[in-house]
């Protein structure tokens, strides 16, 4: 506030621009309140000329009642903080948090030191700019239902968000708000629509890996046109297949570790899928060099969120389309994913991401470093059990089958590196595992490679460890494993990740619930599955 003449004569030697406006006489000063209340606020000096000389004002305390009566005719009304200083009359405007305003039934926006009435597409623009209108929330016009709707997506989302089978899929999108009299909205068009970039062409994701810290050279590029679900998949796949992965295989199964969490990746997709300004003509992009990662997205941070809220505050961008991703598991609504991408990489020993954005654009940049730092702190957790001589060879007997299995069509010379042993202790091993028919090699000798015979997929059982531990069904082994290292999962993302349809995966979770192998805990909407007990006691059933 200013209070005195030290402080009018600063904000006079400031001079007119876009938050001081000078004015000689309170006409017209209506245009000038809403302006300001529609922009970033500012002062109003009447009793200023031009030039920024003092010509002051006669009757003060009438000018003063004229100005309040005129903000409260503001449509919404506003109220002013005024006074006056050297019989000039000071007019403090907020930006006002019911924005749009309008005096007399313009609407006026303040551009640099000048306030201007809005066309109607600078209005569009300002509703859409403010959260007025949601782009997410709109008809797709040209959709047509018969032609350009994917009913492929459409039971792939039904099945990832519970919604029951034998309901009337009108009646469902409508009950979901992405149909209505006007057509698909646009959430529904990027969820369900078969070319997707016919309507959205910048509704794309793209991953690029360039060689060094800068762009001249690229080494991959590849962009991806699915709908939010298809890519976001892509781009992980895309994520964990250009970074480093250290395979620590101890006394427990092995580890698989990426210099990156994960986690942390998967969050800053989503982010950027979720709250990226879909109206923007630029895509999504992912980008890897040699120190770092960067998810950017077009669309900074919506109107009254800052820097500093996120991790504790949810705004998004595009409501409709948001609460469908959380149907599908793959958001929560407590605005917590920047604080999930933070912890993760704090968990991993790593500097935290850099968050970076303007008007225009988000970005998440995670700092890469070298493999051997990044696996050291888990390393740390990989305590050594004390085993005889025939539980050890039992143990590495299972690591290799183990291995084999998750990474099929693979040589001796790979096997044995993977391992850090020798290439003859890997021939006969792998000989002695042949001869017991468990696993087989497929394949010319120069380009085949080794697979496991006896694994079970859909429900077939097999024997993993043959007559040694006794009769192991292979599923059941490989779904409490990855349960214990991706505890909190709910059915869906586990089911999409091991590949084991949804009946076959509830008959299996029901089996190992009821014999009290896992447990589910927390809410219907934001549980999971958990295993019980002891990790070897457990998947092993002893």
């Amino acid at each position: 506030m200013v209070n005195d003449s030290k402080e009018l004569a600063k904000l006079i030697s400031t001079g007119e621009g876009y938050t001081i406006e000078f004015k000689s006489s309170p006409s017209h000063i209506a245009r000038e309140i809403c302006a300001f209340a529609n922009a970033a606020g500012g002062y109003i000096l009447v009793g200023i000329n031009d030039q920024g000389e003092i010509t002051g004002v006669r009757d003060t305390n009438k000018t003063i009642s004229d100005i309040q009566s005129t903000a409260r005719n503001i449509d919404p009304p506003l109220v002013l903080d005024i006074r006056s200083v050297q019989n000039v009359i000071i007019v403090t405007v907020p930006s006002g948090p019911n924005k749009p305003y309008s005096a007399n039934g313009l609407f006026y926006i303040r551009e640099a030191a000048n306030s201007q009435s809005m066309k109607r597409d600078q209005i569009r623009e300002f509703f859409f700019k403010e959260g007025l209108i949601r782009f997410d929330e709109q008809p797709c016009k040209k959709f047509n239902m018969r032609k350009d709707f994917d009913p492929a997506r459409y039971q792939s989302f039904v099945k990832f968000a519970g919604i029951p089978g034998g309901l009337k899929r009108e009646d469902v999108l409508k009950n979901l708000h992405i149909l209505s009299g006007e057509g698909m909205m646009n959430a529904g068009v990027l969820l369900f629509g078969k070319n997707i970039s016919d309507f959205f062409l910048q509704a794309t994701l793209s991953c690029t890996l360039f060689q060094g810290k800068t762009k001249p050279k690229i080494l991959d590029h590849t962009v991806y046109d699915g709908n939010i679900y298809e890519n976001y998949n892509a781009a992980t796949s895309y994520l964990l297949s250009h970074l480093n992965t250290e395979y620590v295989i101890k006394s427990g199964p092995r580890e698989e570790i990426p210099e990156l969490p994960e986690r942390a990746l998967r969050e800053s997709l989503l982010n950027a899928l979720a709250h990226r300004d879909y109206r923007s003509t630029s895509n999504i992009q992912v980008n890897i060099f040699q120190d770092r990662v960067e998810v950017w997205n077009p669309g900074g941070l919506v109107p009254g969120l800052r820097l500093k809220d996120l991790g504790r505050v949810s705004r998004p961008r595009n409501l409709l389309l948001f609460s469908l991703m959380a149907r599908m598991d793959l958001v929560e609504e407590v605005g917590s994913g920047i604080k999930r991408i933070r912890d993760a990489i704090a968990a991993y020993g790593l500097q935290p991401p850099i968050i970076e954005t303007d008007g225009a654009w988000f970005s998440i940049t995670f700092r890469r470093k070298g493999m051997d730092e990044a696996i050291e702190k888990v390393q740390k957790d990989l305590t050594p059990v004390k085993m005889d001589n025939t539980e050890v060879e039992k143990k590495e007997i299972d690591d290799l089958l183990e291995f084999i299995w998750h990474s099929p069509g693979l040589r001796t010379a790979q096997i044995s590196k993977a391992f850090d042993i020798p290439v003859r202790t890997m021939q006969r091993r792998l000989g002695e595992l042949r001869d017991q028919n468990r696993i087989e090699f497929r394949g010319s000798s120069k380009t085949g490679g080794y697979f496991i015979k006896d694994w079970v997929r859909g429900g077939v059982n097999g024997t993993i460890n043959g007559g040694v531990n006794g009769t192991i069904n292979w599923e059941v082994k490989i779904l409490l494993e990855f349960i214990k290292n991706n505890p909190g999962l709910r059915r869906p993302q586990i089911s999409e990740t091991l590949d084991i349809p949804v009946r076959t995966l509830q008959r299996r979770l029901k089996e190992l619930t009821e014999s009290n192998r896992i447990e589910y805990r927390g809410s219907l909407k934001t549980g999971g599955y958990h295993v019980i007990g002891g990790v070897n006691g457990t998947i092993n059933g002893d």
